[in-house]
């Protein structure tokens, strides 16, 4: 059924607007995490996991539900993915308790899960004409960058007025609208029950992935608790070898490794998996620093980092349009070296310069915008049809696996530098070496407390941003070491092609 120009494009509004809630729900809590931990009283490693629920669980189970939306049909799993991200939204806002706001947070990502594959491969059967279905994918591409500047906007626009539940209402009226919207838009459900749906390999995925946050968040406490560090560690090292022996088990694995070596595929995954380590990161520790130490309000902590998407977002749209042209090399491998630059600005500026803070985040953005919007083509132009599927599953799973390490990684360095840094006045509790948090409500009355405690997460900062630096230069050489060969064009070459087959 081919459907009409029009109800393409508003087809298209519709799919953007679920991937626009998916991808606003992972940033829209980096501003409204200060005031969340002061009104849920929650500890530096619950506020952690608050974030971080959310991408584990969703990049667990997004590999199975790509081939569980073919299975069932990708209108309905579209539509099973809004009804539970709005439940779960509801479910979130009236949270009492760390605990209630987690588990919240883990099932909005089932929801999230659920749409996500589905929103590109809707794409995919509603755009027959290949010229028209790249412009649709880079809009939908633009709109995941689109949402993580945003969403520390929205939330500090929203906690200006109300409470920090509000961060999570404002997706109702969303889903509400895009499902009377797909029901009268979206073409007949496509279910082919041939194909077969691995609850078994999602198991595993997630629990290799959530033992490998916990020893990462454990590693970086001033004590680790060595029993909950060992059970991690062995968590993430059976859970994933279970994984991998499964999928070299099942005659339809929900990932296929062989197609890792394609060099431009691979180069596209780590492009994709990189822009949102440093977008998340760099978000993250941002909005924290500037509220804290500088006692921004949320509001304008979040327009301080939407520099980041304002960036990125002409980069993106152009990335797609000369592709043809350049090639991969200069826009995957020369977007993220010039991200490099733009990190290398705010390391040495951020305490100095708001106007060259802010240049160094925009040239960030320009960046990834260029990298971001081409590796969606590398990745879907490299893998035969038949794959389209698990690429575009693989891809997703790339972008929450980077946001996911970042804020693993990158929080749990920020904390431990922080704790072990700061230079605690005498008669001071050991409280305020837990977080920045801490010491700024114990010290309301003792400045020589704040300053100490100011100048420590400044130094966290720093070492954050270095740490950010030298990632993105790492994934410079190595995807441009990848791609040297690569002409213009993302597909492979004739004489790659056949050497594969």
């Amino acid at each position: 059924m081919v459907l009409s120009t029009k109800r393409r494009w508003l087809l298209l509004t519709v799919v953007s607007a679920g991937l626009l809630l998916i991808t606003l729900d992972n940033s829209i809590l980096y501003a409204a995490l200060p005031t969340l931990v002061e009104d849920l009283g929650a500890s530096s490693s619950e506020s952690l996991w608050i974030i971080n629920a959310y991408p584990v669980v969703m990049a667990g189970l997004l590999l199975g539900s790509g081939t569980l939306g073919d299975r069932v049909g990708h209108r309905r799993m579209f539509l099973i993915g809004l009804v539970v991200f709005g439940a779960a939204s509801l479910a979130a806002a009236f949270s009492s308790s760390p605990e209630a706001l987690i588990a919240a947070r883990a099932f909005l990502a089932v929801g999230a899960a659920a749409m996500m594959p589905a929103t590109l491969a809707l794409i995919r059967v509603t755009f027959e004409d290949e010229r028209e279905r790249n412009i649709a994918i880079a809009v939908w591409g633009s709109l995941a960058i689109v949402g993580s500047g945003l969403g520390p906007i929205v939330s500090g626009i929203l906690l200006n007025s109300f409470w920090w539940g509000s961060v999570f209402l404002i997706n109702i009226p969303v889903v509400i609208a895009a499902i009377i919207a797909t029901l009268v838009l979206a073409p007949p459900n496509d279910a082919d029950p041939s194909k077969r749906w691995d609850l078994l390999s999602s198991l595993l995925a997630l629990v290799a992935l959530v033992g490998l946050v916990i020893a990462i968040k454990e590693t970086a406490k001033t004590s680790p608790a060595p029993l909950v560090l060992a059970a991690a560690v062995l968590a993430a090292i059976v859970g994933g070898w279970a994984f991998a022996r499964r999928q070299r088990r099942l005659p339809y694995p929900l990932l296929d490794f062989a197609i890792f070596r394609n060099r431009a595929f691979l180069a596209g995954v780590l492009a994709a998996g990189l822009s949102m380590f440093a977008i998340a990161g760099v978000q993250l520790v941002t909005t924290q620093r500037f509220q804290l130490v500088e006692g921004f309000t949320p509001l304008r902590a979040g327009l301080l980092v939407a520099a980041v998407a304002l960036g990125a977002l002409p980069t993106a749209m152009i990335g797609g349009a000369i592709l043809h042209k350049v090639g991969l090399l200069p826009l995957v491998a020369g977007g993220l070296a010039l991200s490099t630059a733009g990190a290398a600005v705010v390391m040495v500026s951020f305490d100095t310069s708001t106007g060259l803070l802010v240049t160094g985040l925009l040239i960030i953005g320009a960046g990834l915008g260029a990298a971001m919007s081409v590796a969606s083509s590398a990745i879907m132009g490299n893998v035969p049809a038949r794959r389209a599927g698990m690429a575009s599953s693989v891809e997703e799973v790339s972008y929450e696996f980077g946001s996911l390490i970042a804020v693993a990684l990158l929080g749990s360095l920020l904390t431990a530098v922080y704790s072990t840094t700061i230079d605690l006045p005498a008669g001071v509790p050991d409280g305020a070496r837990d977080s920045l948090d801490a010491a700024l409500a114990l010290g309301k009355d003792t400045p020589s407390l704040i300053t100490a405690a100011s100048n420590a997460f400044d130094n966290a900062y720093f070492v954050v941003m270095v740490t950010v630096t030298a990632v993105m230069a790492v994934g410079a050489i190595a995807t441009g070491l990848l791609l040297r060969r690569h002409g213009p064009g993302s597909a492979l070459t004739t004489i790659e092609a056949h050497a594969h087959h």
